[in-house]
């Protein structure tokens, strides 16, 4: 029998965690609910909108990756799981409870012991100065999560050996170690807590591939022995595939597809959906070669005024972002109930692309960062010439303005703004000065 729907967030300032999180109208604990989150970078004109609007659950004992291109803000939104950036707008809660935000030292507390996370670069996230033994150790000391000296030392080891590392290795530093090595510290660093809900931030990419299945098998067993949860952080697809319960595909800071693994690649409906899984690299080399690339262009949506896009559910739990007219497409494609062709391969199962359709997939390639111009530099010579020749620099930085030069716009401006300041600045003291004088 299905639990009651309690998806109510408790007292934000709560200072302890509940044994359980909220559940849904299908009786899964919600561990996880990250709801309208901004995350900006920055101010004023130099801010940075790193992720938008995102909303999404992790149930307890599952593992729900994200995935997409880099720069896309899979990492960002993994730090402020863990606190480690603030959330601009929304809120993340965890077991019902606010943990984004100012709150409590004792929830703060709970917070750092239950979830932890595997960082993406292991050579920055490990102290260079510590032996690898005090390193994994470090959050059994800070909770007391031993017995006695014993215990530690059979929970260190233990967690050494199940990373693939041997004993002798706890008295080394990390920079004795390869890039894989340290890797496997920073998991046993998490691991070793025991804790509820791990961000796995690229936890494979730097290992080699003989050792990449023993680390999954390895989350695996905490995952059935212990009902850890996974935020899994990656850009191989084809492990996604396979590791994961649930996956949500992130394109520059906004969710644009969420559904079970296998829906998701058997109806990849989102077009940036589609292009990530056309780039699978394939085995076979010849497959490879005569592989067609899906290229995904934004400008085929239409979105204005009248056609704000959402992300709405079109059924089987298949989240999808659009616009209405977008979503009724998706829809009645889905209720066909006929698997999408995801890999396109000249001689197989499709032909040749024209020469036209070559061209114009080429166009769309681009980024438009790359269009920018090459000068655009914004060097200081810029803003010093403008303190001394501010007339010449107000020009010039019309100029640049208008021709997309904006790092050498921002200098010019800089420089003539300091300029009348200081010229400002100087007729206060001179009135000053003849104020003094005359009195």
């Amino acid at each position: 029998m299905a639990k009651e729907k309690n998806t109510e967030a408790l007292d934000a300032t709560a200072g302890h965690l509940p044994e359980n999180g909220p559940v849904d109208e299908k009786g899964r604990e919600i561990l996880l609910s990250l709801k309208h989150v901004d995350i900006t970078f920055g101010k004023g004109e130099s801010a940075v909108r790193a992720v938008q609007d995102v909303s999404f659950d992790v149930y307890k004992g599952e593992t729900f990756s994200l995935v997409g291109e880099s720069g896309s803000g899979k990492t960002t939104i993994g730090r402020t799981v863990i606190r480690a950036n603030t959330c601009s707008a929304g809120e993340i809660l965890y077991k019902g409870v606010r943990i984004s935000g100012k709150i409590p030292r004792s929830l703060d507390r709970e917070v750092i012991r239950n979830i932890q996370m595997v960082f993406q670069d292991p050579a920055a996230s490990l102290n260079e100065r510590a032996t690898v033994d005090y390193i994994i150790s470090e959050g059994l000391y800070n909770f007391h999560l031993y017995k006695n000296e014993a215990d530690r030392i059979r929970k260190v080891e233990n967690i050494i050996e199940a990373v693939g590392l041997l004993p002798e290795h706890l008295t080394r530093y990390p920079h004795e170690f390869s890039g894989g090595q340290r890797q496997r510290v920073g998991l046993a660093r998490a691991m070793v807590m025991e804790p509820e809900f791990v961000v796995a931030d690229e936890p494979i990419s730097a290992l080699d591939v003989s050792i990449r299945a023993q680390i999954l098998n390895l989350m695996n067993k905490f995952k059935a022995e212990q009902g850890t949860t996974y935020l899994f952080i990656a850009h191989d697809l084809s492990i996604v595939r396979y590791i994961s319960d649930r996956i949500g595909v992130i394109y520059k800071g906004r969710i644009v597809e969420i559904a079970d693994s296998d829906e998701l690649f058997n109806f990849p409906l989102h077009p940036y959906t589609r292009s990530l899984i056309s780039a699978i690299p394939l085995p076979d080399p010849q497959l490879e070669k005569h592989k067609v690339l899906f290229t995904y262009d934004p400008d085929v949506h239409n979105y204005d005024g009248e056609h704000q896009p959402e992300l709405v559910d079109i059924g089987h739990e298949h989240y999808v972002y659009g616009s209405a007219e977008e979503i009724a497409g998706y829809r009645a494609l889905r209720e066909k109930n006929v698997p999408l062709k995801t890999l396109s391969i000249v001689g197989v199962n499709c032909e040749a692309p024209s020469e036209a359709e070559q061209e114009a997939a080429e166009a769309v390639s681009h980024e438009i960062i790359l269009d920018r111009p090459v000068h655009d530099t914004g060097s200081a010579w810029y803003a010093i010439l403008s303190f001394f020749l501010p007339i010449f620099g107000i020009i010039a930085a019309v100029l640049f303005r208008r021709h997309n030069y904006i790092r050498n716009y921002k200098a010019c401006r800089k420089g003539f703004i300091s300029f009348f300041a200081v010229i400002g600045l100087l007729i206060l003291l001179l009135g000053a000065l003849m104020l003094i004088s005359v009195l």
